[in-house]
C-alpha cells in the first residue's frame, strides 16, 4: 500500500443508529432528533476528530416505511440544515443532496455557490437522479434512468457554467477609480439545450477557493460513466470487498476513458458499523437494529428491490440465476438490483441469505459488526485490498456505537497512519486533495 495514501472519511447526519428498534433505548435521545442543536452538536464532534465532511442525504416524498415504527423526523431540506451548521463549524466540509430531476438548474446554481460563500469554501454537491417522488411535482410518471441520466448530465453542465459565469476576479473594490465590479468579466451563458434554456449569469461571484467538489451516489452501468466523467467522489454501495474491488477498478478505468487521472476520482462507500465492547455486544446491537424487518417485510423489499417474489421457497432453498427475473424491466434502484443479481449469480445462496442481504435490510451499505479492533481490522483489510479510498461513517445500534467511533476507532485509524492528526488545509477541495 501506499504509504503516503490516507483514507477519506465523512460522517452522516443521518442518525442512523436510531434505525429499527434502536430508537426505543432510554439512551437514545431520539426526542433531540426535532432540533438542529442535535446536528450542531453531532457536527461539532465529528470536526473534533479532523473529519474531511459531513453528509446528509435527501428525501422528496414519504414512503409507507418512513411512518409508524421509524424513528424519522422527516426530511428537512439539507441545505438549510448546513447553513445553520456553517456557521457553528469551521473547518469540516458540508456535502449537501439535490435532486437534478426536481430542480431548476439556476435555483440550485445559486444556493449552492451561497452556502459555499457561508462555509468560506466548505461546500459540496452530492448530485442524485432521485428514484422517487415525481408525483409530488407534476403528473408525469418517474423518468427513465436514461432520461434522468441525460437530465443530470446537462444540469451539471449548466450549474458548473453559471459558477463560472461570475468569477471572483470580476470583485474589484477599487475605490480610487470608484469601479466596484468588471461588467467586462461577468457573462450569460446562453445555454439552450434539450432539457434546459438557461440565459445566466448568476447572481452571484465565485467563491476564492474554487469551485465546488461534486459527489454521486449511482452505481449502476449508466450511473457509473456519469460519476467517472464528472464526480471527484463516489458514495458506493458495496456489501462486499469483492463488489468493491470490481467497483473502483471500473470507476479508474472509466475516468482515463474520459480523459480523468485514475485518481481524480475517489470511492467512498457507506460503512454501517456496529460498534461495542465485545462482539457479542454489537451483534446484539445489529440485530436490535433489524428486528422490525420480519419475513413478510424482507420479501416486500426484495420484491421492490429484484422483483423477485421467493415467498413460496424454503429458507433454506437455493436461489439460482434462472430464478432471475428480466434484467431490463423497472426495478425501484438499478444499483441495488445489479449488486444482487451478481451476488445470486455468483454464490446461488440460500433464500434466507438472500433475505439477509444489505440490498434488502437497507442501501447495499458495507456492514461491519464487532468490537473496534475488528472494525479496524475490516477497514485496514479493504484499503489494502483497492476496495476503497475511505467511507461514510454510519454509526448503526446506539449513540455508544458513534461515541468508540469518534473515541477509540479514529485515534487508532490516526495511530496507524491511514487517516491525518490535524487538519491541513480549511476548505473541502483541500481536505479531499483537489
Amino acid at each position: 500500500m501506499n504509504a503516503n495514501r490516507q483514507l477519506c472519511i465523512g460522517f452522516s447526519l443521518s442518525a442512523t443508529w436510531m434505525k429499527g428498534h434502536s430508537w426505543r433505548r432510554p439512551d437514545s435521545r431520539v426526542e433531540k432528533m426535532k432540533s438542529i442543536d442535535y446536528y450542531i452538536e453531532l457536527a461539532k464532534l465529528a470536526e473534533k476528530a479532523k473529519l474531511d465532511f459531513l453528509f446528509r442525504a435527501d428525501y422528496l416524498y414519504i414512503s409507507p416505511q418512513m411512518l409508524g415504527d421509524s424513528a424519522n423526523f422527516g426530511s428537512p431540506d439539507p441545505t438549510v440544515m448546513f447553513a445553520a451548521i456553517a456557521r457553528e463549524t469551521n473547518r469540516i466540509g458540508l456535502v449537501t443532496t439535490v435532486s437534478t430531476t426536481f430542480n431548476p438548474p439556476y435555483v440550485v446554481a445559486r444556493q449552492l455557490q451561497s452556502l459555499h460563500w457561508l462555509s468560506s469554501g466548505r461546500t459540496g454537491w452530492n448530485i442524485v437522479t432521485s428514484i422517487e417522488g415525481a408525483e409530488n411535482f407534476s403528473d408525469s410518471p418517474m423518468p427513465s434512468p436514461q432520461e434522468r441520466y441525460a437530465r443530470a448530465r446537462e444540469f451539471t453542465d449548466v450549474v458548473r457554467e453559471l459558477w463560472a459565469s461570475f468569477p471572483r476576479e470580476a470583485i474589484l473594490i477599487d475605490r480610487e477609480s470608484g469601479k466596484f465590479s468588471d461588467p467586462d468579466q461577468v457573462s450569460s451563458i446562453n445555454h439552450s439545450g434539450e432539457f434546459f434554456s438557461v440565459k445566466g449569469p448568476l447572481t452571484l461571484p465565485a467563491h476564492k477557493s474554487g469551485t465546488i467538489p461534486l459527489f454521486q451516489a449511482g452505481a449502476s452501468d449508466i450511473g457509473r460513466d456519469f460519476a467517472s466523467s464528472v464526480a471527484d467522489a463516489i458514495f458506493a454501495a458495496m456489501p462486499d470487498l469483492e463488489s468493491g474491488v470490481e467497483l473502483r477498478s471500473d470507476l479508474r478505468r472509466r475516468a482515463e476513458e474520459h480523459g480523468r487521472h485514475p485518481n481524480s476520482i475517489k470511492v467512498l462507500p457507506g460503512l454501517y458499523f456496529f460498534l461495542a465492547d465485545t462482539r457479542e455486544e454489537a451483534q446484539a446491537l445489529f440485530e436490535a437494529a433489524n428486528a422490525h424487518f420480519s419475513i413478510e417485510r424482507r420479501h416486500a423489499a426484495l420484491k421492490s428491490v429484484l422483483d423477485l417474489d421467493l415467498s413460496n421457497f424454503e429458507l433454506n432453498d437455493r436461489v439460482t440465476a434462472d430464478m432471475l427475473p428480466d434484467p431490463n424491466q423497472p426495478v425501484r434502484s438499478r444499483t441495488h438490483a445489479e449488486l444482487l443479481r451478481r451476488y445470486i449469480i455468483n454464490y446461488q445462496p440460500t433464500v434466507a441469505e438472500v433475505l439477509s442481504r444489505p440490498e434488502v435490510l437497507g442501501s447495499a451499505h458495507w456492514v461491519s459488526v464487532g468490537t473496534v479492533e475488528d472494525v479496524l481490522n475490516d477497514i485496514m483489510e479493504r484499503f489494502e485490498a483497492g476496495a476503497i479510498d475511505g467511507f461514510i461513517a454510519l454509526p448503526g445500534g446506539s449513540e455508544q456505537s458513534m461515541e468508540l467511533f469518534f473515541e477509540k476507532l479514529m485515534p487508532q485509524l490516526v495511530e496507524q497512519g491511514l487517516f491525518r492528526g490535524e487538519y491541513t488545509g480549511s476548505t473541502l477541495k483541500e481536505h479531499l486533495g483537489i
